[in-house]
């Protein structure tokens, strides 16, 4: 018995203006989709809605909602909130743009990505903690809906952590998932099978 889990990163998030600080939901940044995001969000409903989708969950901050409302409204489900979905906690640099930051010569940011262990950011999120909660919600969902695919709204460290739990990938080779693109994993209770990953097609000739 198995369970087709759609990873779906939301789209694209509004920018980081200078000088303004950043929406937060507790101490995890949480800007809204900007509306190239808006419009991703539309792509991804318009790819997914004629799939036999049986549930939809996302995690707790807004840009993953607003990304899955449009499938959310086209098949008449209520989407779950799963806490576990949310983004890996960076601490210190939480919401900032990471290549920026090592361009800046950030050696906590560029020490990270190069050891791939984000505890090496000052409050960040340990790499075993992580993987603990990738593994943990996506093993739960699983369970609950088996034989019926899910698509579940994340972030692409999570799809990131994800994958490297299915394949034994190092850490960091699957962090780079697009905005709004979609990943396919086959959960059994033996093994996580990568059927797809990165899938973008729908946004390719997206206004």
């Amino acid at each position: 018995m198995t369970t087709q889990v759609l990873l779906i990163r939301h789209g694209a998030s509004a920018a980081v203006v200078a000088g303004e600080p950043l929406p937060r939901r507790g101490l995890q940044a949480d800007p809204p989709l900007s509306p190239v995001g808006e419009r991703e969000a539309v792509r991804v409903a318009e790819r997914l809605c004629g799939e036999d989708i049986a549930c939809i969950y996302h995690s707790p901050l807004q840009r993953t909602a607003q990304t899955a409302a449009p499938l959310s409204a086209a098949l008449g489900i209520t989407p779950g909130i799963e806490e576990d979905l949310r983004e890996v906690f960076l601490g210190d640099v939480d919401g900032l743009d990471l290549r920026m930051l090592v361009a800046d010569g950030n050696d906590d940011v560029r020490r990270a990505l190069r050891e791939q262990r984000w505890e090496h950011i000052p409050g960040a999120e340990t790499h075993e903690e992580f993987a603990g909660r990738a593994r943990s919600v996506i093993e739960r969902l699983a369970e609950k809906h088996v034989g019926s695919t899910v698509a579940v709204f994340t972030h692409g460290g999570f799809i990131g952590q994800t994958l490297a739990e299915a394949t034994g990938s190092t850490p960091h080779a699957f962090i780079n998932a697009d905005n709004a693109s979609i990943t396919r994993l086959v959960v059994t209770r033996k093994r996580w099978t990568v059927r797809g990953f990165n899938d973008v097609g729908h946004l390719r000739h997206a206004p």
